[in-house]
């Protein structure tokens, strides 16, 4: 094959599979090397600029005297942590073994085309966790069981939502308020001996761990402007988290008790 045609097809592929990387939640400097590891074992080395939304990313030889650069936009694949763990080792698989392209896109396709957990199960386990949380921070049945049905509901809005393509802020704005209302039933109807537990853990299930964790990481390994970003937005979920709390307040007067 022509160096300039293996470059492009290599390009195209390197910059989708980054791309599924950053989308899935993984931290920048893993993406970097992963890339440049499936880069390597076809003789190549990439340099790579990335931001919150796109990739920019220009492939070469070991001369520089021939090149392709690339620019997409990150996947809508959402947080996969199995993904994560199947992409990092096709990496490995690709420098191991020397996986043919064609190899190496049939394996990736089949990875982040695999059919994710059935929404209901992920719903379930998702109120099993935050209820746990409530028990975590001292909380008693009756408020675990508020916890319980605040996050069945406030997630699967939250699901709807995002099936709907609504933009994310007003996806945690609207969540948190449905299930922080629902958790202040313990308040308004005197249920069980720690409402304020409920109330409190009940819009724990939209706080965003992995972007925070994933921005401190990126700070510290020295991509200041991918962590500034990632940090920047789970801040800004984080507030619109604690304004579906506030109206939540305000609505059930439950400051002013």
């Amino acid at each position: 094959m022509d160096i300039h045609q293996e470059l492009k097809e290599l390009s195209k592929f390197l910059s989708d599979y980054s791309t599924s990387l950053m989308a899935v939640g993984v931290q920048t400097s893993r993406i970097v090397r992963n890339t440049s590891r499936i880069a390597e074992s076809y003789g190549f080395y990439v340099d790579m600029t990335i931001f919150q939304k796109t990739i920019i990313m220009t492939l070469r030889d070991a001369d520089n005297s021939h090149s392709y650069s690339t620019v997409n936009k990150i996947k809508p694949l959402g947080l996969n942590f199995a993904t994560n763990s199947k992409l990092s080792t096709l990496s490995w698989e690709a420098y191991d073994e020397h996986i043919p392209l064609e190899e190496l896109k049939r394996r990736y396709h089949a990875i982040v085309n695999k059919p994710r957990e059935s929404k209901w199960l992920v719903l379930f386990l998702v109120a099993c966790a935050n209820a746990s949380f409530c028990r975590l921070f001292q909380g008693d049945p009756t408020s675990m069981g508020i916890v319980f049905v605040a996050t069945l509901a406030g997630f699967f809005i939250r699901q709807l939502l995002m099936e709907s393509h609504w933009n994310h802020l007003a996806i945690f704005i609207i969540s948190s308020f449905i299930a922080s209302l629902i958790g202040s039933t313990g308040y308004l109807f005197h249920w069980g001996n720690t409402p304020d537990m409920a109330l409190g853990t009940s819009v724990l299930y939209l706080i965003p761990g992995v972007p925070l964790i994933n921005s401190i990481m990126d700070v510290i390994d020295g991509h200041v402007l991918a962590g500034t970003s990632r940090l920047i937005n789970a801040c800004l979920l984080i507030i619109c988290i604690a304004i579906g709390l506030s109206i939540t307040l305000l609505i059930t007067g439950i400051s002013t008790l």
